[in-house]
């Protein structure tokens, strides 16, 4: 995932998540906020309750994997908060399930 689609402010966090509905899918729930940029933004939390500071890197380059896969929709901002559960997911399950979400809520080029 290129630098330039990543969220990091936690302003832009509190922002999104304050602001837009929730859509919850599996181990799941992520937030999407329609802009007018030309770009598209990810943002990966992974809490604490994931496990160590090792587990959690691991989930956040395996979503990030998965994110790099597709080509996307101009002009959003999403942000994916995994659950706890995801620890008992192999990547293949992951990915059909993160797959799965971003078809539902149409932000995935050429698939609407």
């Amino acid at each position: 995932m290129k630098k330039i689609n990543i969220l990091q402010k936690s302003s832009d966090f509190e922002r999104i998540i304050k602001n837009n509905k929730s859509y919850k899918y599996k181990d799941y729930i992520i937030y999407i906020e329609k802009n007018d940029s030309n770009i598209y933004h990810f943002g990966i939390s992974v809490g604490k309750k994931i496990g160590n500071a090792v587990t959690r890197n691991k989930v956040k380059r395996q979503i990030k994997n998965i994110i790099d896969k597709k080509n996307y929709q101009k002009g959003f901002n999403c942000i994916i908060i995994v659950g706890k559960g995801i620890t008992e997911r192999t990547f293949n399950e992951m990915e059909n399930n993160l797959m799965n979400a971003f078809n539902n809520l149409n932000i995935i080029k050429g698939e609407n």
